[in-house]
């Protein structure tokens, strides 16, 4: 099955990928990590394989924090986190505001609801978990 191409990129445009819309799943992250490298209350993310992202443009405009098989991967100029390779480095969570086309999928639960910042209230009818879960 032929998926559509979705298109994101960063805030300052210097770095591009292109992603399948075929997400295997869509969560908002209330996570300590994702409350930082965004600056945000959550991230929403969606979880995809590896292999079926890829940059487009700005690969030497990357900063990567951690190793090959679990990053969190930045624009080295604006910041911008793009996605996160997870799970051994067989899946990537696109930060969905980074997408500048809409995937077909959306947030389905919030995880990591434990530790989420305390000034924020959940005010959606999403389940929710304390740490982690792949709805």
């Amino acid at each position: 099955m032929t998926h559509k191409i979705l298109n994101g990129r960063c805030y300052c445009g210097a770095a591009h990928y292109a992603v399948a819309d075929a997400f295997s799943y869509a969560v908002n992250c209330h996570c300590s990590d994702c409350r930082r490298t965004t600056g945000s209350a959550f991230k929403p993310i969606a979880g995809i394989a590896r292999e079926h992202l890829t940059l487009t443009k700005g690969q030497d405009d990357l900063l990567i924090f951690g190793e090959a098989w679990g990053n969190n991967t930045h624009c080295r100029h604006c910041g911008s986190l793009l996605y996160s390779v997870v799970r051994d480095g067989a899946y990537v969570h696109v930060a969905m505001g980074t997408l500048t086309d809409a995937p077909s999928i959306r947030p389905s639960a919030h995880i990591f609801v434990g530790s989420k910042a305390p000034w924020y209230t959940i005010a959606d009818d999403l389940p929710q978990y304390q740490e982690h879960v792949v709805p």
